[in-house]
């Protein structure tokens, strides 16, 4: 098996693309260890020493080291760990765990807002090793979550502001700002 690694602009922040599907529909974004109990593969990650952070995209998994700890000595760690999840046979997710979609509740609003970050939003932001994720829609505010590479990145803020809130601006006269999700 042979995985790429691509850098992000988030420079704490790995790229690994195993060449085999990683999630079969939806993100999945750990930030701690605990609730990477639903993922035999994040698991794994987390037991390395310097692992801080693991987002499992459509084809990739993007892992964050902590601030004390430099790629040089993660990669090779990642990169195993990685493979032997992959060659065991074990899913990525536990079958148990449902992500979210569409909630038929949605108002036209939300399913054009949600419309718009699927098909235009995330696809560009995977390819950096993020995600960008929907939370709500208040008084004209659409709230964010941002996952994998782009939490903590530097240009995320530039990226809601610049390119996101005036996408959805141009589409959608009803929002009038686009906030991350505290």
């Amino acid at each position: 098996m042979f995985i790429q690694t691509e850098e992000t602009p988030n420079p704490s922040t790995l790229k690994f693309i195993p060449g085999r599907v990683v999630m079969e529909e939806g993100t999945a974004d750990f930030r701690t260890e605990e609730p990477a109990e639903i993922s035999p593969l994040a698991r794994a990650l987390f037991k390395i020493d310097g692992v801080g952070g693991v987002f499992l995209g459509s084809d990739f998994v993007s892992v964050t080291k902590s601030e004390d700890y430099e790629w040089f000595s993660l990669k090779p760690a990642v990169l195993a760990a990685i493979m032997d999840h992959f060659t065991s046979g074990l899913p990525v997710i536990e079958p148990s765990a449902v992500g979210a979609g569409v909630n038929s509740e949605d108002s036209e609003i939300v399913i054009q807002i949600k419309e718009i970050l699927d098909t235009r939003v995330r696809p560009a932001v995977a390819q950096d090793g993020g995600d960008i994720v929907f939370d709500r829609f208040d008084e004209g505010v659409v709230y964010l979550h941002m996952q994998g590479s782009c939490a903590g990145c530097p240009s995320s803020t530039a990226t809601l502001k610049a390119g996101i809130e005036n996408m959805l601006r141009f589409y959608i006269p009803e929002v009038l700002e686009v906030r991350a999700a505290a």
